[in-house]
């Protein structure tokens, strides 16, 4: 698949490299979800520039200064000592940029946390020293969201306040869907765009998968995903356990209780034993971002009408499906996952659709807010809206209903939701009232 969108990205990326190669060294630190195509958008970011990338595994420090100053040796054909620490290495190459302007990429960073913690204050020391005489454009890049943030962000660690940029790279937005599904079938319907949105929420990489393979409907994506060997069966686990780390239970049976639509603190508690998961649940949405919690629009920051949602569409996927029904991944049954999920689609990808309309609201930059809302404890559906947005310089909102099909939709009842909504919440504005269907994707 080729590369796409990403320019706001590149432009500022190439505005570090120019102040890097005039001016003196630059740091950029960039940050997303695995998959999200951060090593990608560096290598484009790089072309045609002297790069040396430098990819941090777990392993040992005396071997991947081995291979590095291999890596360098070849990538801009000079002579390179042998180094045995990586903070002699990375003295040597700052020095290096006192004589000549280059790229240097160091991918995987929080990886040397579990390698050598002492690599970043030294790393400090010598950014300090060589940074104003040096013309090395740094691009430190991260998968674990909670190590990264720890590193650059916490006042108390050596290289705080050193990143001179923080990019965070998140999924494509829908119009960059709809480019890329309507290059690979040109005759695409809403729903094949549903299902790319519903299974990979825009992460790139599961994008690229699908496309490099031809799928471009629900179906074939889902026998894609549920071959022997597909990677999707255990990505969401390696996704996690690479952010959790060996005390992932608890995390994992929160995010399958709200993927399963278990959306509230007691629901969610009531699951899992009665075991208090306050802390935990603040964890997934503060540190990890996993979670969002969602109260009714305008409603008071202490209210009690709150509900959660499993914020990254893939992971409410593969917990739905891939968790719950882990027997049959076991013993190998893949087909008859693969009929149970095609079989309860239609319901699942109603939530996905209604979190497309309100994302493509969201990118439209017209509106100051965009939610949901509802009133009481049970959710009683004819107390429920599914959007409400308020718009940005005027006292209107948009309240739509969602529905996959317009056929379904009720206008009596929600006439009177709207009529509610009014009174409760939006008595002083003007209200805009519209259906969203798969019809209106395209």
């Amino acid at each position: 698949m080729k590369f796409y969108n990403r320019e706001k990205e590149l432009e500022a990326m190439e505005k570090v490299r120019q102040v890097a190669f005039s001016v003196h060294s630059q740091m950029l630190v960039l940050t997303g979800r695995r998959r999200i195509g951060k090593t990608s958008l560096i290598f484009t970011s790089c072309e045609n520039t002297p790069t040396v990338y430098l990819f941090i595994s777990r392993s040992n420090e005396t071997d991947l200064c081995s291979r590095f100053v291999s890596e360098i040796r070849q990538s801009l054909n000079i002579y390179v000592p042998e180094f045995v620490q990586f903070a002699d290495l990375f003295r040597f190459l700052m020095d290096l940029g006192t004589r000549m302007a280059y790229n240097l990429v160091i991918d995987e960073f929080q990886e040397f946390h579990y390698i050598n913690q002492e690599i970043y204050s030294l790393m400090q020391d010598t950014w300090d020293r060589y940074r104003k005489q040096s013309h090395v454009n740094l691009i430190i890049s991260g998968s674990v969201y909670t190590l990264m943030n720890k590193i650059f962000k916490d006042s108390k660690e050596p290289l705080y306040g050193r990143a001179d940029s923080i990019m965070k790279l998140t999924p494509f937005n829908t119009s960059v869907l709809k480019e890329i599904i309507a290059d690979h079938k040109p005759d695409y319907t809403p729903d094949d765009l549903l299902a790319l949105y519903t299974f990979t929420g825009g992460v790139p990489k599961y994008i690229e998968q699908f496309m490099d393979n031809g799928c471009t409907d629900m179906e074939s994506m889902i026998d894609f995903m549920l071959r022997p060997d597909s990677s999707f069966l255990t990505e969401g686990q390696a996704l996690l356990i690479q952010e959790f780390g060996k005390k992932y239970g608890n995390y994992f049976s929160i995010l399958s209780a709200i993927s399963n639509g278990k959306n509230t603190l007691p629901e969610i508690e009531a699951l899992m034993g009665e075991t208090s998961i306050g802390g935990q649940l603040k964890r997934l949405e503060e540190d990890y971002n996993l979670v969002k919690k969602k109260r009714p629009i305008l409603s008071k920051e202490n209210t009690q009408t709150v509900r959660y949602e499993v914020s990254d569409l893939f992971l409410r996927f593969w917990f739905r499906y891939f968790i719950k029904y882990q027997n049959y991944i076991e013993i190998g049954n893949l087909e008859r996952l693969a009929d149970i999920i095609k079989k309860d689609y239609p319901t699942f990808s109603g939530l996905a659709l209604e979190m497309y309309f309100r994302q493509q609201l969201i990118e439209s930059k017209a509106f100051a807010n965009v939610g949901a809302w509802w009133q009481g404890k049970n959710n009683k559906e004819q107390d429920e809206i599914d959007i409400v947005a308020l718009y940005a310089e005027e006292n209107k909102a948009l309240v739509a209903e969602v529905k996959r099909q317009s056929k379904n939709f009720k206008p009596s009842a929600f006439v009177q939701k709207v009529e509610t909504l009014r009174k409760k919440v939006l008595f002083k504005y003007d209200i805009e009232s519209r259906l969203f269907s798969m019809e209106d994707m395209l």
